[in-house]
């Protein structure tokens, strides 16, 4: 497993996304995935959970997130902001890259602004494939990434084909 960042380095990420969030909304670009009333979701590289909270409140008590990090501060600051809401639809698995959930269960991945920071990319898209079901979303968002690189380094191994792209926010299916 690779090395999550210090924690002083994860509570000032952490101060630095509540200042993002009130300038580019979370919930926007959510939005904009299409996550339905029962959908199984993986936010992969969770962080605090800014993403990961609003998806269960979208999928709803007949859905489910699963909120993903290396970093334990991470699964803790998901588990409080769940229980702050209510929410009893999120589980948090801390890990790199295997996720130990069943193959084809995921209709939607998230992967916000982690992928450039990954040093088995290829690893975790394999990953993602195997466990999104057959017509299943990789939303994808990395501004450290230009547009070529971004639309390369998800397609090049065939594994997915670039549906959409917005502004902020790639919809890749999986192939």
């Amino acid at each position: 497993m690779a090395e999550p960042m210090s924690s002083s380095h994860f509570r000032m990420m952490k101060f630095f996304f509540k200042i993002r969030d009130l300038f580019r909304s979370p919930r926007k670009l959510v939005d904009e995935i299409g996550i339905k009333s029962g959908d199984k979701i993986l936010d992969y590289g969770c962080g605090p959970g800014s993403y990961s909270i609003i998806a269960a409140e979208m999928t709803g008590e007949s859905g489910k997130v699963h909120a993903l990090d290396i970093h334990p501060l991470a699964i803790k600051s998901v588990k409080k902001k769940a229980l702050k809401k209510g929410l009893t639809n999120i589980e948090t698995i801390q890990t790199d890259c295997g996720t130990s959930l069943e193959d084809q269960s995921i209709d939607v991945v998230m992967m916000f602004d982690v992928f450039h920071d990954l040093e088995n990319g290829k690893q975790v898209l394999k990953e993602m494939h195997r466990i999104l079901k057959t017509n299943g979303k990789l939303a994808f968002d990395d501004h450290h990434l230009e547009d070529g690189e971004i639309r390369s380094r998800i397609t090049e191994d065939g594994l997915f084909t670039l549906e959409k792209k917005d502004a902020h926010l790639y919809l890749f299916r999986k192939t």
